[in-house]
């Protein structure tokens, strides 16, 4: 049989931060504002199970995040074996591979929603990418960001991430082999995320090898500047609408992911795009199918949107990159069902873990 490897287009692999049991439905992190504090929430399942998960702690650290740093964050991979689901009848034929399109700069005119998330994992400085996304309990003033789980947890056996940021438009005038200067790499400043949601399925199922979790590939991140009492959305003059039960792939013509390929051929400093048609790419049969687009984005455009129009003509996030193979030669990511509402109006709502 055929076997190729398949990549995440972002985030760390390799050892856990530490050991914790699986999360149930949605987990809730709530930052703690002291450097080394340590805290516990708790999961629930149904109304009676409860579990305590080790806390997520993202304190503020000024300066930590230098033009420098950012630039030495690195994308690394977790691979399964291509063919997965071929006959399970939910798998369409392997796209063609699109060439990666770099999107016009200034990004705060094309793209203003698109940004970089860098967060610090067992083997350092790593990156992926993110969106502005809409808040429903704060219309006009969003501060949330949809990305990938593995952005922001290490999946089964691991933990979450550290030092978690968002930063809209980075290089915003695409500048070739980036910027040293922090107006340039960081126009709309430095966002901490002080809340953060991810799935069950990826709490309990994510790995580093097998494609384990990835229907379930997706979080949720509130954000917060402390030198401004201004949303995200009002820095940036956006916010986009996020398309959750989407229909199927042969109902939708096109889709349109956005990113910051890191991995050769590209350096991670500008901002790509891929168009195309979506088909289905299905790695379990218990789990649904993910989207799949021909695409030649590498890693660190983990986490990037996907674009869809609804029936209104209006467009809105309904996916975000989660796997492609060690060619480049594809992008898949998850199909937005009800858990993804849950833990995206989880952290709308503030919920208390």
């Amino acid at each position: 049989m055929f076997r190729t490897r398949i990549r995440t287009r972002g985030a760390h692999s390799g050892r856990p931060w530490g050991a914790e049991r699986p999360g149930v439905l949605v987990v809730l992190l709530t930052v703690l504002a002291v450097l080394g504090g340590a805290t516990a929430c708790s999961v629930q399942a149904g109304n009676s199970l409860r579990q305590a998960v080790p806390g997520f702690t993202n304190p503020v650290i000024p300066g930590l995040w230098t033009p420098e740093r950012m630039a030495d964050a690195n994308a690394s991979d977790r691979s399964v074996v291509d063919g997965l689901g071929a006959d399970l009848g939910e798998t369409d034929p392997e796209p063609a591979p699109l060439p990666a399109r770099p999107e016009r700069a200034p990004y705060r005119a094309s793209a203003p929603a698109v940004g970089k998330v860098f967060f610090d994992g067992p083997d350092g400085p790593s990156v992926c990418s993110g969106t502005a996304v809409e808040d429903p309990a704060r219309p006009g003033r969003s501060s949330l960001v949809w990305t990938a789980a593995h952005c922001v947890h290490g999946g089964k056996g691991g933990t979450w991430h550290r030092n978690i940021v968002f930063v809209p438009s980075y290089n915003d005038r695409g500048l070739a082999g980036g910027s040293r200067r922090t107006a340039e790499v960081a126009p709309l400043g430095t966002w901490w995320a002080d809340r953060a949601a991810t799935s069950e399925e990826w709490i309990a199922e994510g790995a580093s090898t097998g494609g384990g979790g990835s229907s379930g590939d997706f979080a949720v991140l509130r954000v917060a500047r402390k030198d401004t009492r201004a949303s995200l959305q009002q820095t940036a003059g956006v916010a986009v609408p996020v398309w959750f039960d989407a229909p199927p792939t042969a109902e939708i013509a096109a889709m349109k992911a956005w990113g910051y390929p890191a991995a050769d051929p590209f350096d991670g400093e500008r901002m790509f795009t891929c168009q195309d048609r979506p088909g289905r790419l299905s790695l379990r049969p218990d789990r649904p199918s993910l989207y799949r687009i021909g695409c030649t984005m590498t890693g660190g455009s983990s986490g990037g949107g996907w674009f869809a129009r609804r029936p209104d003509g209006s467009s809105a996030l309904v996916s975000n990159t989660s796997i492609g193979p060690a060619g480049s030669t594809w992008l898949a990511g998850p199909r937005l069902g009800s858990e993804a509402r849950a833990v995206y109006a989880s952290v709308s709502r503030g919920d208390q873990a």
